[in-house]
C-alpha cells in the first residue's frame, strides 16, 4: 500500500488509521542477491517489489544544509578487493567490496581549531543552497497528499565526518570550543535555509542521521548531548515546530537507550532502525515512551538466519498489543542480512502480514522507508 502524507502523519501521531505498517527500511545486504538467485528467486524477489511492501508519497526538499566543499571525489585506486578514492571532504578513503557498501574514511581534515576556520566557508550560507522554485513545486505536491522531508547535517555525525569518532571525543573535553562553533555554523545556515523553506510550505518531517551507537551504548552520553547537540537541535527544529513541522525523526543504530531521554527533550519524536541485538526492545521503548516517540524497525534480522520457529518466535514478541495502533512502523532493524534464506524471508513476509492484520502482498514497487 502507498501511504498518502496526511495517513502517515497520523499514524506516526499514534493514530490508529485502520492498518498497521509493514516495511522494509533499507533493502538487501551485499552479496544476498547471489544467494537468493541461487535459491531461485524471481527478479520482483530480489527487488523486493514481490512482497508488496507499505511505502509513502514523499519528496525532499531541494535545499542544501550540509558543507559545500566544490571538491569532486576521485577514485585513486581501484582492485578486485577495493577502492581507495577521495570524497568530497577531501578525504582518503578505502571501501572493502566484499564485505562493505561503505567506505571508509582513513584521514579527516580537521584536528584543530585552525583547520576548522580554513573549511568553515563549506558550511556557511548563500541563497544558492535554497530552489525557490522547487520549494513551490513541492507546495503543490504536498496539497495533493506527498509528504514532504527536510533535513539537517546530524549533531554527532558532522563533527565526527571532519574529525573522525575518536578526534570529537576527545574534543567533547579539550576543545569544547571547537565543537560549539562547528554546529553554531551549520545551525545558522539551516536556519536560513528554513526560513525560506517556512515563506513556502511547512516541512512535515525533519530527518538527521546519526549512527552514534554500537552494542555497548552510545559514543556521546547524556551530558554531551545535552551540551552540545539539543541546543543544535533546538535551535532548528523549534522554529520549524512553529511552522507546522511535525515529525522529527533520528537515524541511530546501536544502543540508544541512555541518552533517548536528552534527545527527547530536544525535539526528536521518532527513532530508528531499533535494533534488539543492541538492546533496542521496540516493545519495552513502547511501554516506557508511550505517546513521546514512534519507532521503525524493531525486528531482529538476524533472526531470520535461523529457523521457521526463530522468525515466528521474533514476529510474535515483536508485534503485539503495545506495539500496534498507531505509532510504530515495523520493519527489520536493518539491511537483510547474508545467510537468510529466501524461504525464511517469504515465511517473515506472509506470517508478519497475518499477525497485523493485513492482506497477502500484492507486488508494488519497493521504495526504501529509511527517512
Amino acid at each position: 500500500m502507498i501511504w498518502n502524507r496526511e495517513e502517515y502523519l497520523a499514524h506516526m501521531r499514534f493514530q490508529y488509521t485502520g492498518r498497521e505498517m509493514f516495511t522494509e527500511l533499507f533493502g538487501l545486504l551485499i552479496g544476498l542477491e547471489e544467494e537468493w538467485t541461487a535459491q531461485g528467486a524471481s527478479r520482483a524477489e530480489l527487488d523486493l517489489s514481490a512482497f508488496g511492501w507499505d511505502s509513502v508519497r514523499k519528496a525532499s526538499l531541494p535545499v542544501q544544509t550540509g558543507p559545500v566543499t566544490g571538491i569532486a571525489p576521485r577514485v585513486l585506486e581501484d582492485t578486485p578487493e577495493y577502492t581507495i578514492s577521495v570524497d568530497a571532504y577531501g578525504r582518503r578513503e578505502k571501501l572493502c567490496k566484499g564485505s562493505a557498501t561503505i567506505p571508509l574514511p582513513v584521514e579527516y581534515p580537521v584536528k584543530t581549531m585552525d583547520d576548522w576556520l580554513k573549511i568553515r566557508h563549506w558550511y556557511e550560507f548563500s541563497e544558492d543552497r535554497v530552489d525557490m522554485e522547487g520549494l513551490r513545486a513541492l507546495a503543490k505536491l504536498q496539497k495533493e497528499g506527498v509528504l514532504i522531508l527536510g533535513s539537517i547535517p546530524g549533531g554527532f555525525d558532522e563533527p565526527r565526518q571532519l574529525m573522525g569518532e575518536e578526534g570529537l571525543c576527545i574534543a567533547y573535553y579539550e576543545e569544547p570550543e571547537l565543537i560549539e562553533d562547528i554546529l553554531a555554523t551549520i545551525a545558522s545556515t539551516a536556519l536560513k535555509v528554513y526560513e525560506r523553506v517556512s515563506s513556502v510550505l511547512s516541512v512535515d518531517c525533519l530527518c538527521v542521521h546519526e549512527d552514534m551507537a554500537g552494542k555497548s551504548g552510545p559514543l556521546a552520553g547524556p551530558l554531551q548531548v545535552r551540551e552540545f547537540i539539543a541546543p543544535y537541535y533546538r535551535r532548528i527544529w523549534e522554529p520549524l515546530q512553529d511552522a507546522g513541522a511535525v515529525l522529527f525523526s533520528q537515524d541511530s543504530d546501536g544502543n540508544m537507550n541512555a541518552v533517548i531521554e536528552p534527545f527527547l527533550e530536544a525535539g526528536i519524536n521518532v527513532f530508528y532502525p531499533c535494533e534488539p541485538a543492541a538492546g533496542m526492545d521496540i516493545a519495552a521503548l513502547r511501554r516506557k515512551y508511550g505517546t513521546r516517540a514512534a519507532f521503525k524497525g524493531g525486528i531482529d534480522k538476524h533472526a531470520l538466519r535461523g529457523s521457521i520457529e526463530d522468525v515466528e518466535r521474533e514476529l510474535t514478541r515483536r508485534i503485539c498489543a503495545g506495539t500496534m495502533g498507531g505509532g510504530t512502523v515495523f520493519a527489520l532493524d536493518h539491511r537483510i542480512p547474508n545467510g537468510v534464506p529466501l524461504s525464511n524471508y517469504r515465511y517473515y513476509v506472509k506470517r508478519g502480514r497475518e499477525l497485523l492484520g493485513l492482506p497477502p502482498a500484492e507486488p508494488s514497487p519497493f521504495v526504501r522507508m529509511a527517512f
